[in-house]
């Protein structure tokens, strides 16, 4: 999509979300803020993560939109996921390319504030981005799954799409080596063929077999492509590459992995409240915050904005785990060179023993909601066409009372000719005369004497 492609009702999308969410900027302001944004989203390097893509995922929250607890600030998370996005080299192997979710978290919460949006809202904002650092959201956050579900829903399209999607990325990172991008794609489709579930919301379950067929056709292509391509020469990998950028991926422990409790951003569904534009700005404390590094201002902020940084609190280093502690067999390194780390998903356990039950729990609380209202809705349905019903039935029986009515009218006598009652002699018959020449007398209907038969 370019410049004049931008759909007419996109622009009014983002307003009615901001002001949804307690907003108290003037609309000019927001329409002003929308603009800078959808320039984000148009920038030349962007071949996939572009406008058609904002559009795509917003279509996918939609969809998903009946089982979230605030649709809107969904949506406002979907605006600035990926609105901070890099390619370079530097980035990728780095394994920060792509979409910048902490970037674009820092953006958001900086651009919503200027908007009057409140505190606890921009802070929530900013946490459904974040978690889509990892696309493994709490299973108990029904918002934080919707999100990541509708950003990954492009894996379940048709061949054809899928095709034109793997075609967009490439072209995202053509600047790179065809092995180093091979290698790191491999990485990423492996990861998410490993998952046991890829989409974990209830109606984003719909979208599971056709992903998983695309992503086991694009492995396969990808293992032919890299088998073409012969044995790596020393220094011709992905993962030297990285390491030549001072990536060292021992580096990543349990203990670095950022959960939904101890992110100073979290905040519950619940704790938002209900959201409208009467609401006023929250005075609740904030996670901690710093400021941007020297050289790095966030565009499209406005000047009189100073830009703040909301980062995940400081993590000291931490040594790395043998496999003898975490009884796991040491695997080759790989490299997704986007910014995925679930690389660490070898080295950390998982938060919640219970994870499957409560997202279960989650599934089937959604699913009776949604089937409650499909109830509601039906039964309205049945109770409107019974009144319809009703109405036409007594409109007929109306009408026909009406039509009775007038028939009988007609048919009584009027009372000028009415006789009176009682006991009257009956009137002798009248002889009608003929009324035309045509008729006879009736005596010369008689068959004629004997006598004038006779031959004179």
């Amino acid at each position: 999509m370019g410049v004049t492609d931008v759909p007419q009702w996109l622009p009014s999308a983002f307003v009615r979300s901001v002001l949804a969410v307690g907003a108290t900027a003037p609309r000019e302001e927001i329409e002003e803020t929308c603009s800078r944004l959808l320039a984000r989203w148009q920038e030349p390097d962007r071949h996939f993560h572009n406008l058609k893509h904002l559009v795509d995922v917003l279509a996918r929250v939609d969809e998903l939109a009946e089982e979230t607890h605030h649709p809107d600030v969904v949506r406002l998370a979907t605006w600035y996921h990926g609105a901070v996005f890099s390619s370079t080299p530097s980035k990728a192997y780095s394994r920060s390319g792509g979409e910048d979710e902490v970037a674009s978290a820092e953006l958001a919460t900086t651009e919503l504030a200027a908007l009057g949006v409140p505190e606890k809202v921009t802070a929530r904002v900013a946490y459904l981005i974040l978690n889509l650092k990892r696309h493994d959201a709490d299973p108990r956050d029904i918002d934080a799954l919707a999100l990541c579900d509708a950003d990954l829903a492009v894996l379940a399209a048709d061949p054809q799409h899928y095709r034109s999607y793997r075609k967009a990325v490439r072209e995202e990172y053509a600047h790179l080596p065809l092995r180093h991008y091979l290698e790191a794609r491999m990485a990423i489709v492996t990861k998410l063929l490993a998952r046991r579930q890829i989409f974990l919301s209830p109606l984003g379950e719909q979208w599971e077999d056709s992903a998983r067929e695309n992503l086991h056709a694009e492995l396969e292509r990808l293992r032919g492509e890299l088998a073409v391509l012969g044995t790596p020469a020393p220094g011709d990998s992905v993962t030297e590459a990285e390491a030549a950028h001072g990536l060292v991926a021992a580096e990543a422990g349990p203990g670095k992995r950022v959960t939904a409790e101890a992110h100073p951003l979290v905040v519950r569904p619940h704790d938002l409240g209900p959201l409208s534009a009467a609401t006023p700005a929250s005075t609740a404390g904030r996670g901690p915050e710093a400021a941007p590094a020297a050289g790095t201002p966030v565009p499209g902020a406005g000047a009189a904005v100073v830009p703040a940084r909301v980062v995940p609190s400081a993590v000291t280093p931490a040594r790395a785990a043998t496999p003898a502690e975490t009884g796991r067999t040491p695997a080759e390194p790989v490299s997704s060179l986007e910014a995925m780390p679930d690389d660490l998903d070898q080295l950390a356990p998982r938060q919640l023993d219970d994870a499957p039950a409560a997202r279960r729990a989650v599934a089937q609380s959604s699913r009776d909601r949604i089937e409650e209202a499909v109830r509601q809705a039906r039964a309205e349905r049945e109770r409107s066409q019974r009144d319809r019903l009703a109405g036409m039935r007594a409109e007929r029986e109306e009408a026909q009372a009406a039509f009775r009515e007038r028939r009988q009218a007609r048919s009584a006598p009027s009372p000028d000719t009415a006789e009176p009652d009682g006991d009257r002699p009956a009137a002798p018959p009248v002889a009608v005369p003929p009324q035309h020449g045509m008729e006879r007398e009736p005596e010369l209907l008689e068959p004629r004497r004997k006598r004038d038969k006779r031959p004179r």
